[in-house]
């Protein structure tokens, strides 16, 4: 497999809307999908920590892979997570993205028991040799105990079907030493995770990002990529001073590790583009929680 598709620019982690009985709101996605792509963004990213999807059941995957495919028609290109504890189920995962339109997958490590690197190694390899579509690496260290390694990444972008890397660790050496180690690779596309550290990322010279503001404010962060592409520091600063106001007022919001989720579904129902219902076990945010992110997005100029 040679590495054709190559994943530059914002790819927003789109959030799962669900209703109150936790069933995908088919409604709610289809606004979503659209407020998204009126900003702009270069891709769509489902199935990832910002979409629950270790919390989703299969079958709500396979229907929200299928009804975005199906609405996205092309527009973009479509990433589908398919990170899982059981190797075949990530296969066939993919085998459904691929049937829906979708681009390329995405996978994290296989969670719980935390694997070494050798076993990283051989396990990505497997997977990329069984899978249908280019795979991208996720480095989500906070949510599955490991990280992988500089040495791995270099090593993995060898393999003709990993064509990237989304990091989220929020290390920025380790992302600059992945970046350096494989600058020769046009093709291996660095990701970056974090929205506070995009603006940077693409100055020194990654791909884009992954950023989950961009549910709400898909604009913002695609200005802000095009103006880091472009070298147009002041407005790198002036916008990322932006992203930093949106990440303190609304993120910070609540006490526990959902919170970022929390923040996001909740600005986006009130916006009035998908409800705020997370899968369980995590409830949305309370009265007195949702009224401080309604008082913050009018701080913003979202709401009156």
């Amino acid at each position: 497999m040679e590495k054709q598709f190559v994943a530059r620019g914002v790819i927003p982690p789109m959030v799962t809307p669900l209703d109150p009985d936790r069933r995908l709101d088919a409604a709610g996605l289809s606004r979503l999908v659209e407020h998204i792509l009126s900003g702009g963004v270069h891709g769509l990213f489902l199935l990832g920590t910002t979409g629950e999807a270790t919390d989703l059941d299969y079958d709500l995957r396979r229907d929200l892979v299928r009804r975005v495919c199906d609405q996205v028609a092309g527009r973009v290109p479509v990433l589908v997570g398919v990170t899982d504890t059981v190797f075949d189920e990530s296969v066939r995962m993919a085998d459904w993205a691929r049937a829906c339109g979708a681009a390329a997958v995405v996978a994290a490590p296989p969670y719980y028991f935390a694997a070494g690197q050798p076993e990283l190694l051989a396990y990505y390899r497997r997977l990329a040799d069984a899978l249908p579509l280019p795979l991208f690496l996720y480095n989500m260290p906070s949510q599955v105990k490991v990280s992988i390694a500089v040495p791995t990444v270099v090593a993995l972008a060898r393999h003709p079907g990993i064509i990237g890397l989304k990091d989220s660790s929020g290390n920025i050496g380790y992302f600059n030493a992945c970046r350096y180690a494989l600058q020769d690779d046009p093709a291996f596309s660095i990701l970056m995770g974090p929205e506070e550290a995009m603006g940077e990322a693409v100055l020194m010279g990654a791909a884009g990002g992954v950023a989950g503001g961009a549910n709400m404010f898909p604009r913002l962060f695609v200005d802000l990529y095009e103006a880091a592409v472009a070298h147009d520091v002041d407005t790198v600063v002036a916008l990322q001073r932006r992203v930093m106001r949106i990440s303190s007022l609304i993120y910070g919001i609540g006490h526990h590790n959902s919170s970022f989720v929390k923040g996001v579904k909740c600005a986006l129902s009130l916006m009035g583009v998908c409800g705020d219902m997370l899968a369980a076990p995590r409830e949305p945010f309370n009265a007195s929680d949702r009224e401080m992110v309604r008082q913050r997005l009018c701080e913003l100029g979202v709401l009156r």
